[in-house]
């Protein structure tokens, strides 16, 4: 099947300093995106075009929803669990406070509905101190993967295989974990040169290729299971950072962008950076699950 897609259109100009996190939450009609630098969750409704921004107190570089409103964030050194409606904390667990620099970066629920997410350093040099987490329905932690400058993704092939990137050596890995989440196996399923830009956010449509954004790339660029590039979608702005399917079908895709390290010439050319971007496609994509935890 010949993948068709829209060009992208800007549908909240958000000006993000570091656009992330896409979440699309079916029963609230909306798409959920955040800006790590501004400290900011937007929310957009895209049947009423409603847009609500909610101010938090630490960089946040995803969420993942629950039920109803309830939501877990991914903060520097902290995953919480909040209300979001009312602004109440419920839940709290410090991540990594032995590495004051490190922050919280992308996350996503896997098939099975545990939480996974990386970390990394927030000045963004060139030192291995990232990892990668799982959190299970018990609120239980366990490190799977260590030594990675820039976490992104992950994205989920089944349970036990998956994507996950270091967006500063421009690798997207595929790793195979057993039942107690130790690596089986790790290879570079693709390696980005220096022209395509780095890898980052990404997810999965149902015939399971991977659509990959491009920071610094001006782009998505879509790879069927063998790393093949079958698509590409050209965009108004220079560093693409996360994508996620929603709306209609599940066949729109939500694309965030960032106007960090861009000079004036760059914004110049890419004029929409930092906007949220809408492609409507001819595939379908895979509901990220809830997180599963029971709330008291």
């Amino acid at each position: 099947m010949k993948i068709i897609s829209s060009a992208p259109k800007v549908i909240w100009n958000t000006k993000c300093t570091l656009g992330e996190g896409t979440l699309w939450v079916k029963e609230h009609n909306s798409i959920y995106f955040t800006d790590i630098k501004k400290k900011k969750i937007f929310i957009l409704n895209i049947r009423n075009n409603n847009k609500k921004i909610i101010k938090v107190d630490k960089e946040i570089g995803f969420l993942a929803h629950i039920k109803k409103n309830y939501f877990i964030l991914g903060l520097k050194g902290e995953l919480r669990i909040v209300d979001l409606k009312k602004n109440k904390k419920i839940k709290s667990l410090k991540i990594e406070n032995e590495i004051k620099s490190n922050r919280i970066n992308d996350g996503k629920t896997d098939p099975s509905s545990k939480l996974w997410f990386g970390t990394m350093d927030n000045f963004e040099r060139n030192i291995k101190k990232g990892s990668l987490y799982c959190l299970d329905k018990n609120f239980y932690l366990k490190k799977v993967d260590t030594n990675y400058c820039i976490t992104n993704g992950p994205a989920f092939l089944t349970d036990k295989t998956f994507y996950h990137t270091d967006s500063r050596l421009k690798n997207i890995y595929k790793i195979l974990i057993d039942k107690n989440l130790n690596i089986l196996k790790k290879k570079i399923f693709k390696k980005f040169n220096k022209k395509s830009g780095s890898p980052d956010g990404m997810t999965l449509d149902q015939n399971k290729n991977l659509w990959v954004c491009h920071y610094g790339g001006a782009r998505i660029t879509v790879f069927n299971t063998k790393g093949k590039k079958i698509h590409v979608i050209n965009f108004p702005a220079k560093n693409i950072t996360n994508c996620t399917f929603g709306g209609k079908n599940n066949s729109e895709i939500f694309v965030t962008s960032a106007l960090k390290s861009m000079n004036k010439k760059d914004i110049e050319k890419y004029k929409h950076s930092g906007a949220l971007f809408k492609i409507k496609t001819n595939v379908r994509g895979i509901l990220q699950k809830k997180y599963n935890i029971k709330l008291c």
